[in-house]
């Protein structure tokens, strides 16, 4: 894993042998980030399952102001720590939550973000309940926007009570799903 632009482009990222984490591939990773050029400057980021780290850190080093690292594995964690000690990337920047990502989102009552990246366990077939736990979060104002990560054959609807899928693209086996609060109808 490496990261694609930005302050810290080209480094590589700690290895790892871990059968539970599952890295966003850098195409798409660079789909993301290319649909989110103009957003991440600056960009409060929200990265839900974060394992290594590799999306949030994406997210910093193309400018983000702050990234909230939410995971609950310890060893995916630990990954995490290492990555950001290699990069030197200061405490002001991000913090990390072990936190059930669910429990997180439900209970969160600080400010909106501007983005949130989620890219939940393939085997627990989650986005789904993701995107409604969302849906009903503090997390989420205005000017928010998601992508998310799901198997192509789990549950995505393109609606919720709040939130509209404005975009999505289809990587064979997954896809990568693009969410904004619904615009009131004038």
């Amino acid at each position: 894993m490496r990261i694609i632009s930005g302050k810290y482009k080209g480094r590589v990222l700690t290895s790892f042998q871990a059968d539970h984490i599952r890295p966003t591939t850098d195409r798409v990773k660079e789909s993301l980030f290319n649909k989110w050029m103009s957003l991440v400057g600056e960009a409060r980021v929200l990265d839900l399952f974060s394992g290594t780290g590799n999306l949030g850190i994406e997210s910093l080093s193309r400018g983000a102001s702050h990234v909230d690292f939410v995971e609950l594995n310890a060893k995916s964690i630990i990954i995490l720590k290492k990555n950001i000690e290699l990069l030197k990337i200061e405490k002001s920047f991000f913090s990390i939550s072990k936190a059930d990502v669910l429990s997180f989102v439900k209970s969160y009552q600080g400010k909106p973000y501007d983005l949130i990246l989620a890219d939940p366990p393939f085997t627990e077939k989650m986005a789904h309940l993701v995107m409604e736990a969302l849906d009903k979060s503090a997390c989420i104002g205005p000017e928010t926007k998601i992508a998310i990560e799901s198997q192509k054959k789990e549950r995505m609807d393109d609606q919720y009570q709040n939130l509209t899928r404005y975009d999505f693209n289809d990587y064979g086996d997954k896809v990568l799903s693009f969410f904004e609060k619904k615009t009131e109808d004038l």
